[in-house]
């Protein structure tokens, strides 16, 4: 898919990302030497067509979000969004810090943590949505995720081809953590679940 049909405008900040990615986030380890040839493909578009799932002016955590997938290409391709990046290490929270200035993305805000420790659950709880990519089986994305989500909203998780048997398995866990019926969907390509929180 064409950059500039999901990026519009701010094309230029998805390109400076990109670079960023390609050339930092490789050095410093975020981002593997194979994966430098297909990070539009692959990597920022895959996130970037996520912003079709979300509503307008929502308030978005994203869980475990490493180099910024998918929070900072949702930032730059929905800036109206606003997102909450969270991050544990600190390496990556340095660099996530950066980008952002760099970007000068004002939509986003980087806190350091882990999205089921106490602080940060009270510094982001209420979110219209919450997104991951790559972070953790289905049962425990959830019981991270879904606190974090106000009643109604949800939690969007891009996922592979493993992702109905996830469902299947995790399926207790995905209710136990306050979560109602799961939808598989693909957008442009990528592979998402959604799953909004009834209790």
């Amino acid at each position: 898919m064409d950059p500039s049909v999901v990026f519009g405008s701010r094309l230029p900040l998805a390109q400076a990302y990109h670079d960023s990615l390609a050339t930092n986030g490789s050095i410093r380890g975020f981002i593997g030497p194979r994966e430098v040839p297909r990070l539009w493909d692959r990597h920022i578009i895959n996130c970037a067509v996520v912003k079709q799932a979300i509503p307008e002016d929502a308030t978005v955590i994203d869980v475990g979000s490493g180099a910024g997938l998918p929070g900072i290409p949702l930032a730059i391709a929905r800036p109206d969004l606003q997102i909450t990046l969270i991050e544990p290490l600190l390496k990556r929270y340095n660099y996530l810090n950066e980008v952002v200035e760099e970007l000068g993305l004002d939509n986003v805000t980087v806190l350091r943590g882990r999205a089921e420790e106490g602080p940060i659950k009270k510094a982001v709880a209420g979110a219209d949505v919450v997104t991951s990519r790559a972070v953790a089986p289905l049962g425990k994305l959830a019981k991270w995720s879904l606190p974090l989500v106000r009643k109604g909203g949800e939690m969007i998780a891009l996922k592979g081809s493993s992702v109905h048997e996830e469902l299947e398995r995790d399926a207790g866990d995905i209710k136990k953590a306050g979560g109602g019926k799961a939808e598989v969907s693909t957008i442009e390509g990528t592979t998402i679940i959604r799953v909004s929180r009834v209790n």
